[in-house]
């Protein structure tokens, strides 16, 4: 009985991965459609598909903010309202922020609808909408109305980014394009700190303009094996960070029931080149380690070598592959394999910790690089990332001109 009932936490934890997934796969169909500059009618006929046949909603009604006027720009099933009088029914709502149910509303409009979701921007009203015939399981209602809410801020962010663009506001298009991509990056970024009685974790993200292509996680598979992953996506913006998006959901989906990294990688690599046709690509270095035969297995895909110090001595993890995303088949693929001792520390980071400007390379390099891992090793991980931090604003008079991500691991 126990086995069954872990079998079936295994298939819903797959099965909300796997939705996950979904759902960012539509938002990656979106911007697809929005960097192919696609007609905006098109748009909205995309955004009314994934709502009635994803989401399963038999009825809807959205309206934006245009020149201080609300206008309707999608609306399906049920008997069709004025737009004036969808307005005033909201303004009965404006107090609420956050998507709320209203079937039982006094006001006869609202009644006819499930939920009211208000979309604000620095406390300004610019979007509201009101959702009927709702079909999702009570269990996932939550989750869809957020995906909702993301997804009406991306065709809101569309829309604003072409109007902007006929205004030559180019500057504050990118804002937007940077605030929606955080957004969606804040949601991937898992816990910073960890410790227990076999290892101590801390990482830091440093993003150079709001947002970025870098990656982390840390995921606990059994009682005994672990797997952590550091990345860095090509490109910056919204296409990069739903990309990153999409890549964290396949990553996770496939840890759960595939035991050979290399496979892992093969997997993601599919994913990646399918999604971007080969416009854009990853690096990334993913490990797994087993506390109980002190096995550390990994694969850098083109990334920075992540550095294991113990014992005064510091090794760069090189073996692996070249990134992923770029070819359909990738030319070669090996798996490095390494005993841990006691008290190892690992250290990982992407690119940006390297890269400054202008051309810092005798200051700052490679060596240097494994003679800090070397000074500082000894230390727990926050300590040796702050170190690693200060020596560069002490060493280093020039700026970073990319994100810096440091991910460092204790063993014990």
């Amino acid at each position: 009985m126990q086995h069954n009932e872990a079998n079936s936490g295994e298939d819903d934890l797959i099965r909300l991965l796997l939705k996950r997934q979904s759902e960012l796969n539509s938002l990656l169909e979106i911007t697809r459609a929005i960097n192919k500059n696609t007609a905006t009618p098109v748009l909205i006929q995309m955004f009314e598909v994934i709502c009635q046949n994803y989401l399963h909603m038999g009825k809807l009604r959205f309206l934006i903010e245009d020149e201080g006027v609300f206008v309707c720009i999608s609306k399906y099933g049920g008997q069709t309202e004025p737009t004036y009088e969808l307005y005033k029914a909201c303004l009965l709502l404006k107090k609420f922020r956050e998507a709320i149910p209203v079937s039982g509303h006094k006001n006869g409009i609202l009644s006819q609808y499930d939920y009211y979701i208000p979309i604000y921007q620095k406390n300004k009203p610019v979007a509201f909408a009101l959702i009927g015939d709702f079909k999702s399981p009570e269990e996932m209602v939550s989750n869809d109305l957020n995906f909702m809410q993301t997804l009406i801020n991306v065709i809101l962010v569309a829309l604003e980014n072409r109007k902007l663009f006929k205004q030559q506001l180019q500057s504050e298009r990118f804002q937007r394009e940077m605030e929606l991509a955080s957004d969606v990056q804040n949601m991937l970024i898992p816990v910073r700190m960890h410790k227990d009685e076999h290892i101590e974790i801390d990482a830091r993200y440093l993003p150079h303009q709001n947002i970025g292509g870098d990656y982390f996680d840390f995921i606990r598979i059994n009682d005994h094996e672990y797997i952590w992953c550091i990345a860095d996506v090509s490109g910056k913006g919204i296409s990069a960070a739903l990309l990153m998006a999409n890549f964290q959901a396949s990553l996770r989906a496939w840890v759960t029931v595939e035991p050979e990294l290399t496979n892992i990688i093969d997997r993601l690599n599919d994913i990646v080149l399918k999604n971007t046709k080969g416009e854009k690509f990853i690096t990334l270095f993913l490990a797994r380690y087993n506390q109980q035969t002190r096995k550390l297995n990994y694969i850098n895909a083109g990334h920075n070598p992540s550095i294991m110090f113990c014992d005064g001595e510091a090794v760069p993890l090189k073996l692996g592959t070249t990134m992923i995303g770029a070819f359909d088949d990738l030319p070669f693929l090996n798996e490095g394999e390494v005993d841990v001792e006691p008290n190892t520390l690992i250290f990982n980071y992407t690119d940006g910790l390297m890269d400054h400007e202008p051309d810092v390379s005798k200051q700052w390099n490679d060596d240097k690089l494994v003679n800090c891992v070397i000074k500082n090793g000894k230390l727990p991980p926050i300590d040796f990332n702050q170190a690693i931090l200060d020596h560069l604003n002490k060493a280093i008079k020039a700026k970073p001109i990319d994100d810096i991500t440091l991910l460092t691991l204790k063993i014990f």
